[in-house]
């Protein structure tokens, strides 16, 4: 069996591209050193090139880049760094060299990091602040990423139903009425259902492992029945899951051959009731709120779509993929559960609109690009087109400052005029290739390049007046 000088794991919210970017970017850095490597993914797929715990306890240092859970407790005992997957794009050959100059932490069990905190508790308190942060993050992007592919098949399926038969082909008193379609919508509207309970169980999963799942489960199916959306969702994932903890840490004591009464007995039983009857007595509050949010929300649609788009462009485009993208489509995604299309359209549009301005960018301006970033940016023709925003984010990182507010820009225009020309767009995901189901699309496609074509022009000439500037240095210093 071979053996690595550095194992590590990625893994992202969608695991659609960044969990790959970041498995790429740590080989390629640790090739270029010599050093042997192997990456395990946890993408959309499931996980693969997986370690062994042969290669783990081989290995001279970890690294994680990842934004969800990625099973770390395999790694205790190794040097670890952790860090967030977009770290592991931008900055891999300074991890790849921190790994091997022995930085990072110690990974202690679970147990141990218990007792730990507890003996040097006083000790470290913004470190501590930090990782409670990342690991309320981390978690949320557990869920999230597991929510995902209910949200997509959901989507699509009643999107296609819509789009074959009809708006209304599943209503029996309808003359559109089709059972064909009203058995696909059925399917769609099946899958979207589980989008609450996923995103809570595996929220929860995160937090306690196994024995937060069905307790997580429970909770978000008493939110979802109790109209509390995604909101209740959350809170009832990370409910179950720090309630989950404590349980286990208050029955530690326990003789060991009562550890298989606790698994299948104690710790569903006790998690499920608590759970249970806290988040039924939360759900008549949290309805309000909800429902509060999601009326000013499709209130702001209709008398302000030029603030709501600003809003949605800036947030889908800030950091493409992370957090504040993320609070936005996971928005859209249940509003498009509860029947408005149009929201999502808007974030959509702006999704899509960054790699396409990169494209459009080295189409029009393509002898002031390096060759790599050349044909990178014509990639994201087709990254962009598929509604996957990451494409953009090699750009991103090279000149921030300059090129993420022109993102914003581009899907702001972008999502601003698909909302005043009302566009409906009933699946969460695919790009153009769900354009067969868009209600509006000249208008949507429109405003998506018209977006994409001004911050396109300006990614250029900014590419352009750059190029210029680095060719007088080089003059000046002949």
């Amino acid at each position: 069996m071979a053996k690595y000088q550095i194992v590590g794991a990625t893994g992202c919210p969608t695991g659609i591209a960044h969990t790959y970017m970041a498995q790429e970017a740590l080989q390629q850095a640790a090739e270029n050193k010599g050093v042997s490597i192997k990456i395990e993914t946890h993408g959309q797929v499931g996980i693969e090139n997986e370690l062994t715990a042969q290669e783990i306890a081989d290995a001279d240092a970890v690294i994680i880049a990842a934004d969800k859970d990625v099973q770390k407790g395999r790694f205790a005992g190794k040097q670890v760094i952790n860090v967030a997957v977009g770290r592991g794009i931008k900055e891999a050959d300074q991890l790849i060299d921190d790994a091997l100059a022995g930085k990072g932490e110690v990974l202690e069990d679970e147990n141990k990091q218990e007792e730990q905190s507890e003996q040097t508790e006083g000790q470290g308190e913004t470190k501590k602040a930090n990782n409670i942060g990342r690991n309320i993050y981390n978690n949320l992007m557990n869920g999230v990423s597991h929510m995902l592919p209910f949200v997509v098949a959901g989507g699509i399926l009643m999107a296609v139903s819509f789009a074959i038969w009809g708006v209304y082909s599943a209503e029996p008193d309808s003359a559109q009425y089709n059972e064909t379609a009203a058995m696909i919508k059925g399917i769609g509207d099946m899958s979207m259902g589980l989008m609450v309970p996923v995103l809570s169980a595996y929220i929860a999963e995160g937090i306690a492992q196994r024995p937060g799942l069905a307790v997580g489960f429970v909770g978000g199916l008493i939110a979802d029945d109790g109209g509390t959306g995604f909101l209740g969702g959350i809170l009832s994932g990370f409910l179950a899951g720090y309630f989950m903890l404590a349980l286990k840490k208050l029955l530690a004591k326990m003789p060991k051959s009562l550890d298989g009464l606790k698994a299948i007995f104690l710790y569903p039983v006790i998690g499920v009731s608590v759970v249970g009857v806290t988040m039924w007595l939360l759900s008549g509050p949290m309805e309000a709120i909800n429902q509060g949010m999601m009326d000013f929300l499709v209130n702001f649609e209709g008398s302000n779509p030029l603030i709501l788009g600003i809003i949605i462009g800036c947030m889908s485009a800030f950091d493409m993929g992370g957090p504040i993208n993320k609070a936005a489509y996971v928005t859209g995604t249940f509003l498009l559960a509860q029947g408005n299309s149009g929201f999502m359209a808007g974030v959509s549009a702006a999704c899509i609109a960054p790699p396409l301005i990169t494209g459009f960018g080295a189409l029009f301006f393509g002898k002031y690009f390096e060759k790599n970033d050349r044909n990178a940016g014509f990639v994201n023709f087709i990254l962009g087109s598929t509604h996957i925003t990451e494409g953009a984010i090699p750009f991103a990182t090279k000149d921030p400052l300059r090129n993420i507010p022109i993102f914003m820009l581009g899907s702001s225009i972008a999502a601003v005029l698909t909302y005043m020309f009302n566009v409906q767009v009933p699946a969460p995901h695919g790009g153009f290739l769900v354009l067969p189901v868009v209600t509006g699309k000249v208008a949507w496609v429109s405003s998506i390049l018209l977006g994409s074509i001004i911050a396109g022009l300006l990614f250029g000439f900014k590419q352009k007046r750059l190029a210029a500037k680095n060719n007088t240095k080089e003059s000046e210093a002949a």
